[in-house]
């Protein structure tokens, strides 16, 4: 929008030329002022200096990110958020949060970063930024180790897929093997909308607002399969509660994902997503990664 609106009344006025001597001073100043207020509404606002940054987990996702006994958030994310905060110079606290509502709150301004395993995606580029990926992993279905659904076809083996239509193929024994079957997933999540894209016209599916919900009803008998992380799964089935579940069916892997796990970050903080950035990139290079992720996650999930 221009600073002056001219009306009909205003190019109805007698031009400048034949003003008054005060008429032209008086209109001369306004011109400076307009200006003057131009140039500096056009001044770009000085870059933000971080040095506090409160950073969202959801303090249950195993062994990602967990609370302990004593109330604090562990895992391989907190482990990494050590590293990445002391790199990038800045005091970090680390506060649990909800998953469902994790994107809405960062932007309400409820904390500065989401690290919970959080795909980078096209739908949830619209809405926040991302950091580069500080890890890469594949998903897979679990199911009693002595049930109908152990050692689907595949089990053991690993497809890599870009898309939902590019796997219709091998994805087409897993639709046969579920049908009529109750599937449970996390609400909100990549693997949640692979689920629906490709079953729900032959099983059932049920949604958790956290994945160990889930791991309860599917130790317990009430749903048939899960699908997560497979990362995630081998940490649940080292918990006593889950010793009877394991991987069935192929691990799923590829860009169907998108581009691999990072920070969330507010658009409006393009100063904060640039010291993660080089801070992840240092922990990639110096096989920070790597050693956090085969401590807590069992496998090298580097991307």
């Amino acid at each position: 929008m221009s600073l002056v609106r001219r009306t009909a009344k205003d190019i109805q006025k007698k031009p400048e030329c034949f003003a008054k001597p005060e008429e032209n001073t008086m209109n001369l100043r306004s011109v400076v002022a307009a200006s003057a207020l131009f140039a500096a509404l056009a001044v770009p606002a000085s870059a933000k200096e971080w040095t506090d940054v409160t950073i969202a987990l959801e303090g249950a996702y195993a062994p990602w990110n967990l609370t302990d006994a004593n109330g604090k958030i562990v895992g391989f994310e907190p482990d990494l958020t050590e590293y990445l905060c002391a790199h990038a110079k800045l005091k970090c606290t680390l506060i649990s949060q909800d998953w469902d509502g994790m994107i809405t709150a960062l932007n309400a301004g409820k904390f500065d970063v989401i690290m919970d395993a959080l795909s980078i995606t096209p739908e949830r580029k619209e809405v926040i930024d991302f950091t580069v990926p500080y890890a890469a992993t594949p998903a897979v279905f679990a199911a009693p180790k002595d049930g109908e659904l152990a050692n689907l076809a595949g089990t053991g083996s690993v497809i890599k897929l870009a898309n939902t239509k590019d796997g219709a193929d091998a994805i087409e024994p897993l639709k046969k093997a579920l049908t009529g079957k109750i599937i449970g997933i996390q609400a909100s999540t990549v693997y949640a909308g692979f689920i629906y894209d490709n079953f729900k016209d032959v099983a059932e599916i049920k949604e958790y607002k956290t994945s160990a919900e889930r791991d309860l009803d599917l130790s317990a008998g009430r749903i048939d399969a899960g699908f997560d992380d497979a990362t995630y799964f081998l940490g649940a089935f080292a918990s006593a509660d889950n010793a009877d579940l394991a991987f069935t069916g192929p691990e799923i892997t590829g860009s169907i994902w998108g581009e691999g796990e990072g920070l969330g970050i507010r658009k409006s903080d393009p100063e904060l997503k640039a010291l993660f950035d080089e801070a992840i990139k240092a922990a990639v290079a110096d096989g920070t990664v790597k050693k956090l992720s085969e401590k807590w996650l069992k496998v090298d999930v580097t991307p």
